[in-house]
C-alpha cells in the first residue's frame, strides 16, 4: 500500500478528478484511496469554513473512519493487483451523503430543533449499498429543515454558500452535496428530490443529478410512499452520476416499493444520431431568464450539428396552474406529516418550513385528494402528448440565475418578467415529480451572469433510463461543463 506524502496531500488534483479516473487508477496502483481522501481533507479544511461565512456543505465529518476505510481499500487494491479479482463498485470512492439518508449510530435530525439529537437506528438503504460496494462515508451534507426548501439554510445549520459565489446559495434541498462536489469535498453525493432537490442544486453547481423514476431507488420511512419524491445520486460526471445510481438502484427488501436490477450499467455510449429530441424552453411559461434561454439553445444546436433531430414542443402549461397542482399533492402528504412532526415547536421553525406547512395546508383546503390526482393526471397526460414521437425532452433547470444564499423568500420572486407567487415557480423541475416515472439527468449547460453555472434537464419516456443518460452523456461531451470554482 502506498502511504499518502506531504506532496500526496497537497496535490487536489487528485481531489478533483472523476470517479471513473480515481477507480483506473486505483487499480493501476498510481495512486491510493487514502492519498485522494487526504486532498479532499485540505480542501475541506482550507475552505468549508463555518456556518455564516464559509461554504459550510456539512453537519459533520467522520475522517477519522474514513482515513481507515482508505486504508484498508488501498490494501485490497493491492491485493487484488497480486492475486486478481475484481472490486467492488464503489471501492475507495469517497461519498459525501445527504443527512436524510440515516447511519445506524449518528445523528438524523432534518435539520429541525425537534428532532435535536435524534440518532438513526440502521442504516438507509442507499447508505447500505453504498457501504457495502466498498464507497467511503466521509461526511454528511446540509439541507433546508425537512428539505422543504430550494435554498440551503436553517437555524440548526447555518447558510450554505455555493463555491462559485458566496451570496449565491448551492440550491435545495441537497445543497450540501452540490457545493461539496463542485468544492472538491467529495468525489460522489446522495442526494433526494420531491420537486427538484437533486436537479436544483445540480444546476446551480455545475454538476450532474439524477432523478430516477419512481421506486427505482429504494427509500425509508413513511414518506417512501409518496409518489413524487426520490433518493438518487449527484456526481461530477454523468459517466459518476450513473455509476452511483447502478449502486443505489434495485429492488431492496425494506422497501416494497421498490423494482428493477441492482448494479446494472445504465450509461451505454452518447451517440444521439437520427434521435428526435424535443425542445421546450420555458415549458409553457416559466419567466425564463435571456441567458438560460440562450444557454439551451447552445445545448441543443450542438446536439443537432451531433446529428439530433431538435424538435420545438409546446406544453399548455403556467407556473401558477404547475405550483397549485404540487401544492394540492403536498397538502394531503407532506405537509400534514411535517405538521404532525414539528408540532409544539412551530416556534423554532425556519420561516421558510412555517410558510411550505401553511401553503400546503391551504391547497387542502382548495382541493380534495382526489382532485390532486386529477391535477396530476392532466399533466402527465400533456406531457405524453407533448413528447409523443420524441426520444427525450430537453429543457432548463431553472428559470432563474440564481437565490440567495440566506433567502427565504416568502413574497414570492422578482424575475425579469415580474412577480410570481411562489419562488418554486422560478424552476422547471416539478413538473417531472407529478410525472415521476419519467428519468431525468440534469446536467450543465454554461454559466450565468451571476457568475453561477446553468443546468438543462435530460427527460426521457417513463422508465427509459438508458436514453436519459445516453442524451445527458452526449451534451456533457459536446458542452462540456464550467469546470470548478477558483475557490481562493
Amino acid at each position: 500500500m502506498r502511504i499518502a506524502t506531504t506532496a500526496a496531500k497537497q496535490d487536489t488534483s487528485l481531489a478533483l478528478r472523476p470517479a471513473t479516473e480515481l477507480l483506473a487508477g486505483f487499480r493501476a496502483l498510481e495512486f491510493s484511496p487514502l492519498e485522494v481522501l487526504e486532498a479532499q481533507i485540505q480542501r475541506i479544511e482550507t475552505h468549508n469554513g463555518d456556518r455564516e461565512t464559509g461554504i459550510n456543505a456539512f453537519t459533520e465529518t467522520m475522517l477519522d473512519t474514513a482515513r481507515e476505510r482508505a486504508s484498508n481499500a488501498a490494501d485490497t487494491y493491492v491485493r487484488l493487483a497480486r492475486e486478481g479479482g475484481d472490486a467492488p463498485a464503489l471501492l475507495g470512492l469517497t461519498v459525501a451523503a445527504k443527512e436524510k439518508h440515516g447511519i445506524a449510530g449518528r445523528k438524523l435530525e432534518q435539520g429541525l430543533a425537534v428532532h435535536r439529537g435524534r440518532i438513526a437506528t440502521e442504516d438507509h438503504p442507499v447508505i447500505e449499498r453504498i457501504k457495502e460496494a466498498g464507497g467511503i462515508i466521509h461526511a454528511r451534507t446540509t439541507s433546508p429543515e425537512f428539505s422543504c426548501a430550494t435554498t440551503t439554510h436553517s437555524p440548526m445549520w447555518g447558510i450554505t454558500r455555493n463555491p462559485w459565489n458566496a451570496p449565491a446559495s448551492p440550491g435545495g434541498s441537497s445543497g450540501g452535496s452540490g457545493a461539496a462536489l463542485a468544492a472538491g469535498f467529495a468525489t460522489l453525493a446522495t442526494a433526494s428530490d420531491i420537486a427538484g432537490s437533486t436537479r436544483i442544486p445540480a444546476g446551480f453547481t455545475g454538476t450532474v443529478g439524477y432523478k430516477a423514476p419512481y421506486g427505482r431507488i429504494p427509500a425509508a420511512g413513511v414518506l417512501a410512499a409518496d409518489w413524487y419524491r426520490g433518493d438518487g445520486p449527484m456526481g461530477r460526471t454523468v459517466a459518476d452520476t450513473a455509476l452511483l445510481a447502478s449502486v443505489m438502484s434495485g429492488r431492496h427488501h425494506a422497501d416494497h416499493g421498490s423494482w428493477g436490477g441492482n448494479g446494472s450499467n445504465l450509461l451505454a455510449g452518447r451517440d444521439v444520431t437520427g434521435l428526435r429530441i424535443g425542445l421546450s424552453l420555458t415549458l409553457g411559461d416559466y419567466p425564463v431568464t435571456p441567458e438560460i434561454r440562450e444557454n439551451t439553445l447552445k445545448v441543443a444546436r450542438a446536439l443537432e450539428a451531433a446529428g439530433a433531430v431538435i424538435v420545438p414542443v409546446e406544453l399548455p402549461w403556467t407556473t401558477a396552474r404547475i405550483t397549485e397542482t404540487t401544492f394540492a399533492h403536498f397538502g394531503h402528504i407532506l405537509g400534514p406529516a411535517m405538521a404532525a412532526e414539528t408540532a409544539g415547536t412551530e416556534s423554532e421553525l425556519a420561516a421558510y418550513t412555517a410558510r411550505f406547512i401553511t401553503d400546503a395546508a391551504a391547497a387542502a383546503q382548495r382541493h380534495s385528494l382526489v382532485d390532486s390526482l386529477a391535477m396530476d393526471h392532466a399533466l402527465q397526460g400533456e406531457l405524453a402528448a407533448a413528447m409523443e414521437g420524441l426520444d427525450a425532452l430537453l429543457c432548463p433547470t431553472s428559470a432563474v440565475a440564481s437565490l440567495a444564499a440566506d433567502g427565504d423568500y416568502l413574497d414570492g420572486i422578482d424575475t425579469a418578467s415580474g412577480h410570481l407567487g411562489h419562488y418554486w415557480e422560478a424552476h422547471l423541475t416539478s413538473p417531472f415529480n407529478v410525472a415521476n416515472r419519467c428519468p431525468v439527468v440534469a446536467v450543465p449547460s454554461g454559466m450565468s451572469i451571476d457568475s453561477v453555472p446553468t443546468g438543462v434537464q435530460v427527460v426521457a419516456h417513463p422508465f427509459d433510463e438508458a436514453m436519459a443518460f445516453r442524451v445527458a452523456a452526449a451534451v456533457e461531451f459536446l458542452v462540456p461543463g464550467p469546470g470548478f470554482p477558483p475557490l481562493g
